[in-house]
């Protein structure tokens, strides 16, 4: 993998496009975390009772905020990127410049890391008028750090499905059965262990479900041991999504 400054030019470019439909784009992606926050953390916390000592609220926000941040880094780089290669053919376009096949797509994965962003800071902000917020002013820099690392992860990986993408359906199959399912079995909504057994341990082998444990003990400030461990699988995957990500980009890219 042979990647340059490029692709940040790359990721420019994308910043200055997103120009046009940033009101509308903006508009969408506080809708899901205030949805989220209102008929979760509001309607059914009234039910839940505490966790921890506070409300249901302040177990759901740090999960909500880092799905978020998956879910809007996974869409820009499954449909963004589908869209750019085979209807826009802006890949061609851009590799027929001194901007490399994984310049490109590795521009495209920091734009899903900055469209990721974008979506967690607009949820912690929701979050913090309805008074949960980081333990910290550090942690929450911190948190912005870890949601651009969770971008670059699920934006890697939704790279490696939109290179064996034929159609737009296609993309169904990741969606409905990988994205969701993982959503509900990561401990976004509850907590791991009151799961069975064999929960649990499919929980483990899910990124979001590493992802959360971490965003948790930011937003909190306590640092269990067990946090080494999910750093760990986080940045070994995400490594690895990079290259296989960037790599599988290429060869569909180049004929």
């Amino acid at each position: 993998m042979n990647l340059s400054r490029r692709a940040f030019l790359v990721f420019y470019r994308n910043l200055v496009s997103y120009k046009r439909f940033v009101v509308p784009t903006l508009v969408g992606s506080l809708v899901q975390p205030v949805f989220y926050l209102v008929t979760f953390g509001i309607g059914m916390g009234a039910y839940m009772g505490a966790f921890g000592g506070k409300s249901y609220l302040f177990f759901l926000v740090p999960g909500v905020l880092i799905s978020s941040v998956m879910m809007s880094s996974t869409f820009e780089c499954l449909y963004g990127a589908f869209v750019k290669m085979i209807h826009e053919k802006l890949y061609d376009s851009l590799i027929a410049t001194p901007v490399s096949a994984e310049d490109a797509v590795a521009g495209d994965i920091l734009w899903g890391a900055f469209r990721g962003l974008i979506s967690g800071g607009l949820m912690m902000s929701v979050a913090f008028f309805m008074g949960v917020f980081p333990v910290s002013v550090p942690a929450g820099l911190l948190l912005c750090v870890l949601m651009v690392l969770i971008g670059v992860m699920f934006g890697s990986l939704a790279m490696i499905v939109t290179s064996y993408a034929p159609n737009f359906d296609f993309f169904n199959y990741y969606t409905e059965l990988v994205m969701t399912p993982m959503l509900f079995f990561s401990g976004v909504f509850f907590p791991l262990d009151r799961f069975p057994a064999w929960m649990k341990t499919l929980a483990q082998f899910l990124p979001l479900t590493h992802a959360v444990e971490i965003s948790r003990a930011v937003y909190s400030g306590v640092y269990p041991k067990s946090l080494v461990l999910n750093l760990a699988f986080v940045l070994v995957l995400t490594f690895a999504a990079v290259r296989v990500g960037v790599g599988r980009m290429k060869k569909r890219l180049i004929k």
